[in-house]
């Protein structure tokens, strides 16, 4: 099987099902799970592994206890990354295949060129048979660039890679509902219970818990990538996924969205918002246009060029983003203008467009 033409499954592995309960890292369960994941590889999967764990492990490995400062936990991080690729590299060698440590900021994926670069790193480790091991660059994220859980990392890996399949191994066999003996085998759209049910899922040990499950899925479904939460403990569990089995919960994808569409709308953070009125709305929504200044009725915040904004309609609900070509500044100046009257507002005129609908995506709910 040409692995050129098979689909590649994204794995990450959550950091309570990776370690004992003393926090430190379970080396028989990672063997298993490498196993499977060369197993994968070999029936020509191109397989990307997402890996928390290097804290919780580094603490274990000093002896610290839970609580500590975010200076400590990052030096701690430093220790685990250290422990969780020798042991990735001793159980991936033991398979004759080769890993590269991949870790990764907010800022890589938010700014376009990082994000190619992130893009066709991956892509070279693809071709070279490399097997990637992504995590989250805990030594030195803050709180303005860290994505805050690995299951938002995943699902931005995802991305990265142009991933059909995500998988998500938790210590949990999938999605419950209210008093229910069984997870939900398959979610077709995020309703409000399905959240109000993942808001009462969660452990200590992880960052996520089940409600960043979901925004994971919220990334990965609407940019082509379908997505499994599954036990990663159940035995053969990555096999049976890739074999077509219903296990654990699926979030079957929705529709597929071009590689700078899936950045523009889960890659940069948004700076501003700009407000639009209900036929600017239905132009952007039903007709595919691009965003006038004459549907503008405000601007809030303060955004440059280029910087992603969210389109919000009358009552202030976000129902697309998209990169903007004025700045805040210039863009409050032309609230309600025609574009023909732009260069007598600004002096000249660069675009007629505020953000033009290439670089314009729709949301879930701008569909409804």
């Amino acid at each position: 099987m040409s692995r050129r033409s098979s689909k590649t499954i994204v794995v990450k592995v959550g950091s309570t099902t990776l370690t004992r309960e003393d926090g430190v890292l379970d080396e028989t369960f990672i063997d298993d799970l490498v196993g499977q994941l060369c197993d994968l590889r070999d029936s020509g999967h191109p397989v990307v592994l997402v890996t928390s764990g290097a804290i919780r492990s580094g603490m274990a490995w000093l002896a610290l206890g839970e609580t500590r400062t975010v200076p400590e936990k990052q030096a701690a991080a430093a220790v685990g990354q250290s422990l969780l690729m020798q042991t990735y590299g001793d159980a991936f060698a033991r398979r004759n295949v080769k890993v590269a440590q991949v870790l990764l900021t907010r800022d890589d994926i938010s700014q376009r060129r990082r994000f190619l670069n992130a893009r066709n790193t991956l892509a070279q480790l693809s071709r070279w048979d490399v097997v990637p091991i992504v995590n989250e660059n805990d030594t030195v994220v803050v709180e303005e660039i860290r994505f805050g859980d690995n299951d938002t990392l995943a699902a931005r890996a995802a991305i990265l890679v142009g991933a059909d399949l995500l998988v998500l191994l938790s210590d949990v066999e999938g999605l419950y509902l209210p008093e229910a003996d069984d997870p939900v085998r398959i979610v077709k759209a995020i309703t409000p219970a399905v959240r109000s049910a993942a808001r009462r899922s969660g452990t200590a040990a992880g960052t996520g818990g089940m409600i960043t499950k979901l925004e994971a899925a919220d990334i990965a479904t609407q940019s082509g990538v379908s997505m499994v939460i599954a036990r990663g403990r159940r035995p053969g569990v990555l096999r049976d996924i890739a074999a077509g089995k219903l296990v654990g919960t699926l979030f079957p994808a929705e529709h597929q969205l071009t590689s700078r569409k899936r950045w523009i709308a889960f890659g940069p953070q948004i700076r501003g918002k700009v407000q639009v009125n209900e036929g600017c709305r239905t132009s952007l929504t039903k007709r595919g246009r691009s965003l006038l200044p004459v549907g503008m009725t405000a601007v809030h915040g303060r955004f440059s060029r280029g910087d992603l904004v969210a389109i919000v309609d009358e009552q202030g609900n976000e129902f697309a983003r998209g990169l903007v070509n004025y700045t805040s500044a210039e863009a409050q100046r032309l609230v309600g203008r025609r574009s023909n009257e732009i260069a007598a507002e600004l002096g000249s005129k660069d675009f007629d467009e505020v953000i033009h609908r290439d670089n314009l995506v729709i949301s879930d709910a701008g569909r409804e």
